[in-house]
């Protein structure tokens, strides 16, 4: 398991790590307007004097800016666009946004790192960048959500402009703001990091206690969801540092998901009322075809309801795992303070509020 922890220096460079397990460390400096420093070997309870690199050009400090960054500048369509042949009727710009920035792409990925803002090579082979974001999103066992909300609920208007992001990004362009580094109390902030999973299956949600009562399973272990990508049930113990992996019991009979990328063409109906259309994207020919639900070209199916048909796929046999009974594998009791459960008047909120939060 990977584990790393970062402080921020302050004004004279002072920096201390605190709360070390005991193991073997590299230290180094990283920041903006630098380049990463060259790695040192030490142990918690040794004092280290490392020296920053600053970035030879403006290119090199870029690339350790913040995702968002690198995100925002990817261009809006104009407002003119919506209501026009270009989007689907009754798409407006701000549920654009939302998919897009506020509830859609954003929930499952940090776009703007460096994964995200280049597309690789194989998924490129001739194609131009909006070909190749048509073909990136419907890889892996979620590509068939990224499909409906690109090509469905936002008719394909995504495409061209995540294909002149990355393209601009990949012909040098920078992003248009600098981040500052951290100021006052942003200084006292301690991040850790562990690797405590696989690199071949995502971990996509974990949770730790309740958000209601958050003593609950307190310095207790953490609880991982890797979506469709396995049976498992990752658990990280944070208190000793040790990942362990739970693999949930499955049957024969239970329904393997099959995402568009692993159909070969696959077409995906999404209808709406709210549109009064629906619309059926075809991931072999790149094409969506849209008609009015009113209309008898769209069958019987009723608006409200989204299906996919694949046209060819083999049968998969999902993995059984390794079966393990409930009573093999426990959580820690739920310790939760008696005061943690009672409901707080208004009054007592507005009271232990500073006068800044106050309404």
């Amino acid at each position: 398991m990977r584990f790393i922890r970062i402080v921020v220096t302050d004004d004279q460079g002072r920096y201390v790590v605190p709360d070390l397990p005991r193991a073997n460390y590299d230290v180094w400096v990283r920041g903006y307007g630098l380049v990463d420093s060259p790695k040192v070997k030490s142990a918690p309870g040794k004092l280290l004097n490392l020296k920053a690199v600053p970035a030879p050009s403006e290119a090199a400090a870029a690339q350790y800016y913040p995702a968002i960054y690198w995100y925002s500048m990817m261009k809006i369509p104009e407002a003119s666009v919506f209501g026009s042949k270009e989007a689907p009727q009754n798409v407006k710009l701000t549920d654009y946004l939302n998919g897009m920035k506020n509830n859609g792409c954003v929930g499952c990925h940090q776009l703007g790192q460096l994964s995200t803002r280049t597309i690789p090579k194989y998924h490129l082979d001739g194609k131009t960048h909006q070909e190749a974001w048509v073909r990136r999103i419907q890889s892996g066992q979620a590509g068939e959500n990224m499909v409906l909300q690109a090509a469905g609920q936002l008719g394909g208007l995504p495409f061209k402009y995540l294909g002149d992001w990355t393209e601009r990004v990949a012909g040098g362009e920078l992003p248009f703001a600098k981040p500052t580094r951290p100021q006052g109390v942003e200084r006292n902030i301690v991040v850790t990091l562990r690797d405590w999973h696989n690199p071949k299956q995502y971990l996509h949600d974990l949770i730790a206690s309740d958000r209601r009562y958050p003593t609950v399973n307190a310095y207790g272990p953490l609880y991982g969801q890797c979506e469709h990508a396995c049976n498992d049930m990752p658990i990280l113990d944070p208190v000793k540092n040790v990942a362990t992996n739970f693999v949930l019991p499955t049957t024969p009979d239970m329904p393997l998901a099959l995402g568009p990328g692993n159909a070969g063409s696959v077409k995906i109906l999404q209808s709406s009322a709210y549109w009064g259309e629906e619309n059926i994207w075809d991931s072999k020919a790149n094409t969506t075809t849209r008609c009015s639900t009113a209309r008898a070209a769209c069958g019987s199916r009723r608006p409200g309801t989204s299906r996919t048909t694949p046209t060819s796929a083999k049968r998969i046999e999902p993995s059984l795992g390794r079966r393990v009974s409930a009573q093999q594998h426990q959580p820690p009791r739920d310790d939760v303070r008696s005061e943690d459960r009672q409901v707080h008047r208004l009054s007592d909120l507005l009271r232990l509020a500073s006068p800044a939060v106050r309404l």
